[in-house]
This record gives structure tokens, sequence and C-alpha cells, in this order.
């Protein structure tokens, strides 16, 4: 079994950076693909960024040019650089893992709020 623990949400200013990190253990080399989701009050849980093992990333629309996903295979982590945040970025951001048997993940989530 995969454990994800995500860390490096936080408050900050419109047009500021964070960087989330997340933590893989477990039974790691079934992963394949890893990446990020948020979820705002109210709303879905909607796609933000994935790479696969091999560094195939995928971005959603809103996030293009401001995020970046990266990925270190040798130390089971995945990060989202986001910079150039803005209000509407605000959500409970959650980390995933997908086996290569199809089977997701989820951590437990990290609060990211962008102030006007």
């Amino acid at each position: 079994q995969v454990q994800l623990v995500e860390s490096g949400g936080g408050l900050v200013q419109a047009g500021g950076s964070l960087r989330l990190s997340c933590a893989a253990s477990g039974s790691i080399f079934s992963i394949n693909f890893m990446g990020w989701y948020r979820q705002a009050p109210g709303k879905q849980r909607d796609l933000v960024a994935t790479i696969s093992r091999g560094g195939t990333t995928n971005y959603a629309d809103s996030v293009k040019g401001r995020f970046t996903i990266s990925r270190d295979n040798a130390k089971n982590l995945v990060y989202l650089q986001m910079n150039s945040l803005k209000p509407e970025d605000t959500a409970v951001y959650f980390c995933h893992a997908d086996s290569y048997s199809g089977t997701r993940l989820w951590g437990q989530g990290t609060q990211v709020t962008v102030s006007s």
C-alpha cells in the first residue's frame, strides 16, 4: 500500500508563489502517474497537473504557464511549483498516485489560500 503526505500549503498574497510537496511511501514501485487535484468550497475536485513516471506532464488550462509539476523518482517526491497565484487558486490541494493497475490513492490535502 502507498501512503501520500502533502506539505507546503499556506497563505500567500496574489502574485506570490508556493511550492507543494508530496512524499510517497510504501509500495512505490507500483506508482505510474502522480499529480495534484484541488477542491474549492462547494465545488468538485478538479485536475491541476499530473506527471508520469517518465516525466510526461499534463496541466489544467487555468494553471498553464503559472504552475510547474516535477517529480523525483529516486526520492519518491512530487512537487507543484505555483507562481503568479490568484485568489481563484484558493482550494485544498490533494496529491494523488495512480498504480499501473489503475488504483488511485489520495493524500490528506493541504490548504492553499491566496488573498487579494
